[in-house]
């Protein structure tokens, strides 16, 4: 007698394909979190509006017009606001309701869960850039190349990483319940020390000496070189801040965790 050997379909999916689909479905729920996806969209949006098109329409500073100046700060601000609420307080969220618990003990690459988040800030940090791109070019008369349109978006969805970091340290340290309110607290001040709401020129002296100092300056400036303005310090230190960020926020989110995990 011959024995006959079945053989079974392999259907389990591929790393990669795990990791997409999980990137899918983060983006569509975070889109269809009315609460997050139009308060990080229309905030900037609004703010430029208001700031970078009505208020200072044909003004130019230091060669810059205005809205140019205000287009590089309210996309900065519009990025940094995706990854801090997406991840933050979202992750925040999904800590609460045991969801990463669940997660976790299911077949998924432990990685692809805060990479699908970050993916997803990142996703909306993009479309951030590209409306309020065409709202200068189409109301306050913003000339911009499709070279810089895409160093804009290259560099928002780099510079997404280190406030992803910091994101990822709230939502470990915060509850879900005082994790919006924390994340406002550093959030706003941050982005108008930054000078991410107004030219850092138009700042204080004292308060222009202490920008250095945070994040959101050294990726407006970056930005700022895209439409080659001659902003302060060079490229590779702006560059080396946000770096030096990025580990610290991940050193304390390390530890967050690990002290989590002994306290659970």
């Amino acid at each position: 007698m011959s024995s006959a050997t079945i053989t079974l379909p392999n259907d389990r999916p591929s790393v990669l394909g795990i990791f997409l689909r999980e990137v899918r479905y983060e983006f569509v729920r975070a889109l269809r979190t009315k609460a997050y996806s139009l308060s990080v969209i229309g905030f900037p949006v609004v703010f430029y509006l208001f700031f970078g098109i009505i208020m200072n329409r044909n003004q130019d500073f230091h060669g810059l017009p205005v809205a140019t100046n205000m287009l590089a700060g309210y996309a900065v601000f519009g990025a940094i606001g995706a990854s801090l609420f997406g991840i933050g307080v979202g992750l925040a969220g999904d800590l609460s309701a045991g969801w990463l618990e669940l997660k976790r003990a299911s077949p998924m690459p432990p990685l692809a869960y805060l990479l699908a988040k970050c993916c997803t800030a990142m996703g909306f940090a993009t479309i951030i850039v590209s409306v309020l791109t065409l709202m200068g070019i189409f109301f306050g008369g913003v000339h911009i190349t499709s070279i810089e349109y895409v160093k804009m978006v290259s560099l928002v969805v780099v510079g997404s990483i280190p406030f992803a970091c910091m994101g990822l340290l709230l939502a470990l340290l915060a509850p879900f319940n005082a994790a919006p309110g924390i994340a406002n607290m550093i959030y706003l001040p941050m982005s108008f020390l930054g000078g991410l709401w107004m030219p850092i020129e138009i700042l204080p002296k004292f308060l222009q000496k202490l920008a250095p100092v945070f994040p959101t300056y050294h990726l407006k400036q970056l930005m700022l070189g895209v439409f080659k303005y001659p902003g302060a310090g060079s490229t590779s230190s702006h560059w080396l801040g946000l770096t030096i960020f990025t580990f610290i926020m991940l050193f304390c989110a390390g530890y967050a965790f690990r002290r989590r995990e002994q306290n659970s």
